[in-house]
């Protein structure tokens, strides 16, 4: 499995990014909520992601970015949890919403919580 993060991989389509935010569903494993929706890509590409921290929470641009550079490494280490348990496409945002400065360990113990929670989720959503 490829731990890397590529440039295919990366949600950036504005239109993709609204109807996540107005279709999607949502997981939560507090401070980080994925918001996933399934969808259909033709690169080959099975999960795109995007990650948001709040301005409302972080005025300054540093945090802001220091957190989001720890969210995406701690998704990259841990994609491999959904990445082989899944099937289908499906485009992701995850969002931090807490309060104070993280540290690595703590994002990469809620992502890997998140994860869990998402692929057990679809696991269910599909035996239905």
């Amino acid at each position: 499995m490829d731990s890397s993060f590529s440039k295919k991989e990366k949600l950036k389509s504005k239109k993709l990014i609204e109807q996540l935010f107005v279709e999607g569903k949502s997981i939560n494993n507090f401070p980080l909520k994925l918001i996933y929706l399934k969808t259909d890509f033709e690169d080959g590409c099975h999960i795109k992601t995007g990650v948001i921290a709040p301005k409302k929470s972080f005025k300054k641009a540093v945090q802001r970015n220091r957190i989001k550079r720890l969210l995406r490494e701690a998704y990259r280490l841990n994609k491999h949890l959904v990445f082989n348990n899944i099937e289908g496409d499906f485009a992701f945002m995850i969002l931090y919403l807490g309060k104070e400065m993280p540290t690595y360990d703590f994002v990469d113990t809620k992502m890997k919580g998140l994860l869990k929670k998402f692929k057990e989720t679809v696991l269910h959503e599909k035996s239905l």
